[in-house]
C-alpha cells in the first residue's frame, strides 16, 4: 500500500506502518480457511515523527485506552479478501487519528433565555393551569 494522508499536510510514511495478515473467522466461502484475509494494522505513534509535539499529546490522551506500548493497532476482518481488509483498516485508522488530533470543541457560551420566550412559558404554564383547574367537579 502506499502513505496514509490522514488530512492534507499530514501524511503517515508507508515505513511507519506495520502489516500483519491472518485467518479470518469471517465471510469467505470453502477458502476461510485458507486464505490470511484477516488484516492487523498497526501505528507507532509515540515512535513517529510524523505528529508535532501538541497534537502527540493530544492523541495520546484521547487514544490512551488504545494504545499498546505505544502502537494504535486497527484491525478488520469483514471483507471476503485481503484487499478490501487493507483498505478498510486503513480507512478506519485515518478516521481515528484524524478524530484524536482534531482540535477541541469551543466552549459554550452560557446565555439567558429572551423576557419574551420566559413571559411565553409562564403564560402556557398559566393556561394549562386553567385548563386543569376547569376538569376539577366544584363541590359547593
Amino acid at each position: 500500500m502506499a502513505d496514509v494522508v490522514i488530512r492534507p499536510g499530514l501524511v503517515i510514511p508507508e515505513g511507519e506502518l506495520s502489516w500483519r495478515f491472518s485467518r479470518s473467522s469471517g465471510p469467505g466461502g470453502q477458502g476461510v480457511n485458507t486464505t490470511d484475509s484477516r488484516v492487523e494494522l498497526s501505528w507507532n505513534l509515540l515512535a513517529s515523527e510524523v505528529l508535532s509535539p501538541a497534537l502527540k499529546e493530544r492523541a495520546v490522551e484521547r487514544l490512551g485506552g488504545r494504545l499498546v506500548g505505544g502502537a494504535l493497532t486497527i484491525t478488520a476482518s469483514e471483507h471476503r479478501s485481503q484487499l478490501r481488509n487493507r483498505e478498510a483498516a486503513e480507512a478506519r485508522l485515518t478516521a481515528r487519528v484524524a478524530e484524536a488530533i482534531a482540535p477541541p470543541p469551543r466552549s459554550r457560551r452560557p446565555t439567558k433565555p429572551s423576557r419574551g420566550s420566559v413571559e411565553r412559558r409562564i403564560g402556557e404554564k398559566k393556561r394549562r393551569g386553567q385548563i386543569k383547574r376547569g376538569r376539577r367537579g366544584e363541590i359547593d
